[in-house]
């Protein structure tokens, strides 16, 4: 099951249109020396990818895709860095640092998105423009975002955690860290669409710091306080993977649902050992395919990149399902060695006039 999205723009798997689709961006203040139109040029590019985390699943699948696109097109050297934590702390020395080799370009996942808005600003009046991945910045400075669709995946996660507990009971949200787009997006979603089961009670949400162990500690207390918890979303990979832990270390496997955000390998272990209901798998190697093809766009063509938000779908993974092509094809890559390009391709809903049907899976 792939999760249909109303945006501006979608990929789409079945139509080829590659360069060229928009001409024109609305630039504002900030940022506009590094935004306007470029002298065409043919390559090779530099480009920098900086994850939000090193070591996650969900970044290593993206990186692939980015890696596996700029090897098709030839002209794009692509060098991957990022920190050992979530953190803006210590991701920005390294956005710093990479300024000051002067790349053609970086693509990155922003760790805060209001803390990391002046170090993007820093870099785009070096000279160097900026595309946003997964998560994004409380700003335009950026050249474009590409991402999942978070909020209506928190809304999906919502309506999979309520069917999970047969509609009644109480929930509860294991989140990353405040001033996080892409986790605030999903916790946003999941809460709209809970407030629509009267007889579900929604308990709020906890931080973990991205840490599995800490996620465990919170749901083995919450578990303690109350114990007649019915079920829990976690919002993502690490989350998710600590919430299937303390579910698991209290004895409440098949008791307390989960339901979690990310298909990494251990969510999807937990899964097959039934801790975890069902997983939303985001499309991270194709938000990686498509950030590399708009940044080879831009840089060859000279043209700002028009519209500037992408998005890419999510499915849901489950035990029954999980086999399947259209779901297997999604579960999170622990390397590179069996990545299949996609040839996902940015595709202009809003020029149709239709609603776009992100990252449907070719048949």
């Amino acid at each position: 099951m792939t999760m249909a999205m109303d945006k501006k723009v979608a990929v789409n798997r079945r139509t080829v249109v590659l360069g060229g689709a928009g001409a024109a961006v609305s630039v504002g203040l900030f940022g506009a020396s590094a935004m306007r139109t470029r002298a065409r040029q043919e390559g090779p590019f530099r480009v920098v990818f900086i994850q939000g985390v090193i070591g996650d699943n969900f970044y290593i699948t993206m990186d692939c895709g980015a890696q596996a696109k700029a090897e098709e097109l030839g002209n794009i050297e692509l060098e991957t860095q990022g920190p050992e934590r979530f953190d803006q702390t210590l991701q920005t020395p390294i956005l710093n640092a990479v300024v000051q080799t002067q790349p053609d370009a970086i693509m990155m996942a922003p760790n805060d998105a209001q803390g990391m808005i002046a170090p993007i600003q820093a870099a785009i009046d070096a000279g160097v423009p900026v595309l946003c991945v997964d998560t994004t910045i409380n700003s335009d400075i950026q050249l474009a975002d590409v991402s999942t669709d978070n909020v209506e995946g928190g809304r999906l996660a919502a309506r999979g955690l309520v069917d999970a507990i047969g509609g009644s009971g109480k929930v509860f949200v294991v989140n990353v860290t405040p001033g996080i787009s892409t986790t605030d997006q999903r916790e946003q979603g999941f809460a709209e669409e809970i407030a629509n089961y009267p007889d579900v009670e929604y308990l709020g949400q906890e931080y973990c710091d991205n840490d599995p162990n800490r996620a465990a500690a919170i749901v083995s207390a919450r578990l303690q306080s109350d114990p007649d918890l019915a079920g829990i979303f976690g919002t993502n990979l690490f989350s998710a993977q600590g919430s299937a832990a303390g579910v698991r270390e209290q004895g409440q496997t098949g008791v307390v649902r989960v339901v979690g955000f990310d298909a990494g390998p251990a969510q999807v272990q937990d899964l097959e050992s039934e801790v975890v209901d069902l997983l939303i798998a985001q499309h991270p190697g194709d938000i990686g395919e498509i950030a590399v093809q708009l940044l080879h766009d831009f840089l060859t063509t000279g043209e700002p990149i028009e519209p500037k938000t992408y998005v890419t779908g999510a499915t849901i993974v489950t035990r029954e399902n999980i086999e399947e092509p259209e779901a297997a094809r999604y579960l999170y890559l622990a390397d590179c060695a069996n990545y299949v390009l996609s040839d996902v391709v940015p595709a202009d809903a809003a020029a149709s006039g239709t609603p776009a049907a992100a990252a449907t899976p070719s048949s």
